[in-house]
């Protein structure tokens, strides 16, 4: 039964706006997800999959892993392992994702590179993406995405984040193009401990997708998330335990047509 429900999935997979599962365009982390898939202003180390412009606003080098697991599919899970390294010219960062099971899967490697040049933030990411599907075959390609934001205040900001810039396809072999995103976002904190995000998301093949997300931190070492998306109607929830050295966070997704999703991140930030 459920490979009947995933290959039904598959196959509506390019018509539904809930298709954003795959590791080249899903939000990646359960902070961003706990406030409703954000991916814009994230700047915590998942921001080398959401917005590379983002890796600028780290503080010190960091590592972390994640998984989601959607709709109860193990088909549908992805897993995930991401790094940021400060150095002298700015942050390096690298990520490694899988999505998918045996049938059906999809892997990314690549690197970033970010700096600050005076209010603004801005860097890049070059992956390599696969996709393999069982008895068909596997095609692969290379994928550039960009990301920046500005800091207008110390209380707010603005940004941006370009997914497959470059326009690549499936494959060399393949007509068909890897979905190219453009999400727009403002971050507003009136009190230290909330935070206050937008964004608007807009694949070229679908209509767009309006987020707004919420992060209040009831203590200096416990957060509290939630967030809501149009297009189609989903809510999420989250909470996060950090320290000065390590975060772990969750976060809870509701999708009224396919059912609940899990995220969980855990991380470790050190001194270079």
């Amino acid at each position: 039964m459920k490979q009947l429900i995933f290959f039904c999935f598959l196959f509506c997979l390019p018509f539904i706006s809930t298709a954003q599962t795959d590791p080249h365009t899903q939000v990646h982390g359960a902070r961003s997800q706990g406030m409703g898939n954000l991916r814009v202003h994230g700047m915590d180390t998942w921001s080398y999959f959401n917005n590379p412009g983002g890796l600028a606003k780290l503080e010190s080098s960091e590592i972390a892993a994640g998984s989601d697991l959607r709709f109860g599919l193990k088909e549908l899970s992805s897993v995930d392992l991401v790094g940021a390294w400060k150095v002298n010219a700015g942050t390096l960062g690298f990520g490694i994702s899988r999505y998918g099971g045996k049938l059906f899967n999809q892997q990314s490697l690549g690197v970033a590179f970010a700096n600050q040049l005076g209010i603004v933030s801005v860097g890049g990411k070059l992956e390599w993406f696969q996709t393999q599907i069982e008895g068909f075959g596997s095609g692969s390609s290379v994928i550039f995405s960009l990301g920046g934001m500005a800091e207008l205040s110390p209380n707010f900001s603005v940004g941006a984040s370009i997914s497959n810039l470059s326009r690549s396809k499936l494959s060399k072999y393949s007509e068909t193009r890897l979905p190219t995103g453009v999400s727009l976002g403002i971050f507003y904190t009136p009190i230290s401990q909330l935070q206050i995000h937008l964004e608007v998301e807009k694949d070229i093949q679908i209509k767009p997708i309006v987020k707004a997300g919420i992060e209040y931190g009831i203590r200096e070492w416990i957060f509290l998330r939630t967030g809501i998306n149009s297009n189609p109607s989903r809510l999420f929830f989250g909470l996060g335990l950090r320290s000065k050295s390590m975060s772990l966070d969750y976060a809870f997704g509701q999708n009224q047509a396919l059912g609940i999703t899990n995220h969980l991140s855990l991380g470790f930030a050190f001194e270079n």
